[in-house]
């Protein structure tokens, strides 16, 4: 004898299943950062600012804040007046990009910073601050070096991936045990393919800001090798 399944059930699992498939979906969306919200934030910054005699809708951040993350946008500021809400990529939103300024002197331009990249850098900073210092392994630069992690228990090196190539970045650490991203390989790509006039000295970074949608955040200083024209860590004299 067959069964006969209630209508209501069928209805209370497809929202069911709906439910719970929504979120995953939305949860991807989050994470891809699509053009045309950038653009939309970018329109915003530019009516803010001709509104408030060129003053821009950002965060305060103390003055020693490294760059790439001194100047993140206030979406209170904005929204709803001259966009109607975060995208919902962004962070105040539940994505994973923190929209940001670069060039605020000259031309505000949005970029994003991926904020997993901070979720890393502070699990290897929990486990340093219960070791009590950070276990040094090789010296790469003036005050910069690699890590034992095994000593950190970690099976495994962490990493986090890049927003431009997608690849797998190290991280390094300094004398003061702050945590970094080491973004040679993306900037040894992009030199590869782009015309350039850096010369030794230069700070490079804005190489990989002027040629995607992103700063390179938690990062230190590079230059170009005047010989190799390989990039190599920017050391201050």
């Amino acid at each position: 004898m067959k069964k006969i399944i209630p209508f209501f059930l069928i209805m209370f699992v497809s929202i069911l299943l709906s439910a719970c498939m929504y979120p995953e979906e939305e949860l991807a969306q989050n994470k891809i950062p699509y053009e045309d919200q950038i653009k939309a934030v970018q329109s915003a910054i530019n009516q803010f600012r001709e509104a408030n005699n060129g003053i821009l809708p950002i965060k305060t951040k103390e003055a020693d804040t490294p760059i790439y993350q001194k100047y993140p946008i206030d979406f209170k500021k904005i929204a709803p007046q001259y966009i109607a809400e975060p995208p919902g990529n962004a962070f105040e939103s539940g994505g994973v990009f923190q929209y940001v300024l670069v060039d605020v002197e000259n031309d505000p331009t949005v970029k994003l910073l991926d904020v997993r990249m901070a979720e890393t850098i502070r699990e290897v900073k929990i486990r340093i601050q219960s070791q009590g210092y950070p276990p040094f392994k090789e010296k790469i630069a003036d005050n910069l070096f690699t890590m034992d992690y095994k000593k950190l228990g970690y099976k495994e090196e962490p990493f986090v991936v890049s927003p431009f190539t997608q690849k797998n970045l190290p991280l390094i650490v300094d004398g003061n045990a702050e945590i970094f991203v080491d973004y040679r390989t993306d900037l040894y790509e992009l030199l590869q393919k782009s015309e350039h006039s850096y010369k030794q000295g230069d700070d490079i970074r804005d190489l990989l800001v002027k040629n995607s949608h992103f700063v390179p955040a938690y990062s230190v200083p590079y230059t170009i090798d005047e010989k190799t024209k390989d990039p190599i860590f920017l050391e201050k004299k």
